[in-house]
C-alpha cells in the first residue's frame, strides 16, 4: 500500500473495557498523532473471534491490524512505523 507523505494507513485497535496496555497503547498513538478505530471485544464477538484467530486462541489485548500485519500487545513506535511507510 502507497501512501502520500503524511498520510497515514488505516490502524484497528481491538481492545476491552479497563484493560491497561489498551490505554497505553491509545495514549501512544494520539500523542504520534496517529488516528485509530477501536473495537471493543466484549462487545463484538466477531472481533473476539478476530483476535483469538491471531492469538493463539486468547483474546489478548491490544491486539492491533495494520499494514495488512496483525501486532499482539505492540508498542506504539511499531505501529506508527507501519503505518506511516
Amino acid at each position: 500500500m502507497n501512501t502520500a507523505p503524511g498520510e497515514q494507513l488505516p490502524i484497528t485497535v481491538y481492545s476491552r473495557p479497563g484493560c491497561p496496555y489498551c490505554y497505553l497503547l491509545r495514549r501512544g498513538l494520539k500523542r504520534r498523532k496517529l488516528a485509530f478505530t477501536e473495537v471493543d471485544i466484549w462487545a463484538d464477538p466477531a472481533a473476539a473471534a478476530a483476535v483469538r484467530a491471531v492469538a493463539d486462541g486468547n483474546e489478548t489485548v491490544p491486539t492491533v491490524h495494520v499494514a495488512g500485519q496483525w501486532l499482539v500487545n505492540p508498542r506504539a513506535a511499531l505501529v506508527a512505523t507501519l503505518a506511516r511507510p
